[in-house]
């Protein structure tokens, strides 16, 4: 079945699109998806972009992994894990991540820490560090770090 709208009317779309904000390859091939098109015209189209700059896998996990540590506090696990998903290269994803700040990091887990820690009722030391471990993990923090991070937190109370 031929897509709902013509292939430079798409390219013209996503021009755009991707102009306003950084898309991947991933994004873009799911959108080509929504308005139908079949699979060899969509790789035209993003062949057409890569060209012309619009999309740029590099820029692409650069600009998502420095949104994601100053704006959403996600660490290194879950922004690697979010990558993946997005089929974005592994060395794509190791050099974007090499950028990364790690006392910038504890920072800020040490002050997600703080607040998660104000907002749990009265709860034992033991099961406040149980319950701060799995936050800092659940962020995407890894183990090492939210263990040090939450032992330092609480090291007057255990």
């Amino acid at each position: 079945m031929p897509s709902k709208i013509a292939p430079e009317q798409a390219l013209s779309r996503l021009q755009r699109l991707c102009s306003r904000a950084e898309k991947c390859v991933a994004d873009v091939r799911r959108k080509l998806s929504e308005w139908e098109f079949a699979p060899g015209e969509a790789s035209k189209i993003i062949a057409r972009l890569q060209g012309g700059g619009f999309v740029n896998e590099q820029r692409y996990a650069k600009a998502f992994v420095h949104d994601k540590i100053a704006l959403s506090h996600w660490g290194v696990v879950k922004i690697r894990k979010a990558l993946k998903d997005k089929k974005i290269d592994d060395e794509i994803i190791r050099e974007a991540l090499g950028g990364i700040d790690k006392l910038t990091q504890e920072q800020h887990l040490a002050c997600l820490l703080s607040q998660k820690d104000k907002s749990l009722k009265a709860v034992a030391p033991a099961a406040r560090k149980i319950k701060l471990l799995r936050f800092a993990l659940g962020r995407g923090f890894e183990y090492e770090m939210a263990l040090r991070t939450v032992d330092e937190l609480l090291k007057y109370e255990l």
